[in-house]
């Protein structure tokens, strides 16, 4: 049986966020840091808010918003879809995607949890019902939907003309990006305990990189559908089946020929992007997609410490603290600053230079889950709830 990344969420957020132990041992007992006392340096301006849907719930699912000339894209898990004007948003259009049935009084959801990805006139998301869509940015029109392996709860990627879907049984996917039609599978296998989630791949020089359920990162020729190299970059170990998770379940970084990828349990690794040859490691863990930007790191690791280094052999530069065991999101690059949201639904704004808070703000009290995006001068984020918000600084 696979145990997928439910566990972050069905037991161990437990275990963080009411302070009860996992396994009933004392020493199991993990406690969500209170929220530490920042004198606001600046208040970042609300621009404006929009309701989209339900959201996620208590769900474990990544969905956030994408954006492209002026126009934001947002889901809610049940499959409503809306397109919302970047200066005030404002509705430009919605769709539902709930499936009509005779047998219930109630559309069945569409399950949507594979993020939003947007290019050129289409706009994509997976689910958990491992469908891909593909949807007009023009009016919402289904373009095109295509069955895949199976959940689709990594966000799709467009390159080369494809669309690339990780799978929630190891199976990394091509699309045609004109009809939807699957041009290529590589199997990139799992092993019987794993996290819920999976690594979005990154391309370059027609290469997709792309983190593995196994603990390795694989490169794989886009054109062909042709598996190059694997390195394993993380090992598992420890006593509990818990402590052997070694997913990687982020999206690899590339800079200048250079991968960088982190895993759950295992290492923050620097590799050769031609041969996939380890450069350097260090010691670090996460679930979260991190940050590479002017020779320095960016992540939030698996305890919630925020930490910077830099990429000439991972020294550490600094790292923050004060947030542990919040549940923070992945962060976002904002204006010098970093943003990070957390489960009670606070944005913390953090110096890039020393580590230090510089504003906190409480924006929804149903939590963040999903990373901040940057749009044309607005960080952006969506809520547990649906709401969406957009801030300037």
């Amino acid at each position: 049986m696979q145990l997928r990344k439910t566990l972050l969420v069905g037991l161990v957020s437990v275990a963080l966020l009411s302070g009860c132990s996992l396994f009933g041992g004392e020493e199991d007992v993990v406690t969500m840091s209170p929220l530490p006392k920042v004198e606001n340096q600046f208040t970042p301006n609300k621009a404006w808010s929009t309701s989209v849907g339900n959201g996620i719930g208590e769900y474990y699912s990544h969905l956030r918003p994408a954006f492209q000339d002026s126009t934001v894209y947002a889901a809610d898990r049940r499959g409503t879809v809306i397109a919302m004007d970047l200066a005030d948003g404002k509705e430009k259009w919605k769709v539902d995607l709930s499936e009509k049935t005779r047998f219930f009084s109630r559309n069945q959801p569409a399950l949507l949890s594979g993020g939003m990805t947007v290019s050129g006139s289409n706009v994509y998301v997976g689910s958990e019902k491992a469908v891909v869509y593909a949807l007009n940015t023009s009016d919402g029109n289904v373009a095109w939907q295509t069955k895949v392996a199976g959940e689709a709860l990594s966000r799709p990627v467009v390159a080369e003309g494809m669309v690339l879907v990780h799978t929630s049984n190891g199976q990394l996917q091509a699309l045609n990006e004109a009809d939807g039609a699957i041009k290529w599978t590589v199997n990139l296998d799992i092993p019987t305990l794993s996290l819920r989630g999976e690594s979005a791949p990154a391309t370059a020089f027609g290469a997709a990189i792309v983190g593995g359920d196994n603990g390795r990162v694989s490169a794989v020729l886009m054109q062909q559908g042709q598996l190059i190299w694997q390195q394993r970059i993380s090992q598992p170990s420890g006593a509990t089946e818990i402590d052997r998770l070694n997913d990687v379940d982020t999206t690899p970084v590339i800079e200048n020929n250079v991968v960088y990828a982190l895993g759950y349990n295992g290492n923050l690794t620097a590799l050769d992007l031609r041969s996939g040859q380890i450069i350097w490691k260090r010691e670090m863990g996460s679930v979260n997609d991190f940050i590479v930007d002017a020779g320095r790191i960016y992540l939030v690791d698996q305890n919630d410490r925020v930490v910077a280094m830099n990429t000439d052999g991972g020294v550490s530069l600094w790292n923050q603290s004060d947030l542990l065991h919040r549940n923070l999101t992945a962060p976002a690059l904002y204006n010098g600053y970093l943003v990070v949201g957390d489960a009670e639904g606070y944005l913390h704004w953090i110096n890039t230079t020393d580590g230090r808070f510089v504003a906190q703000q409480q924006v929804d009290s149903s939590g963040f889950l999903s990373a901040p995006i940057v749009a044309d001068g607005k960080l952006l984020i969506q809520a547990r709830g649906g709401k969406v918000y957009a801030f300037t600084r």
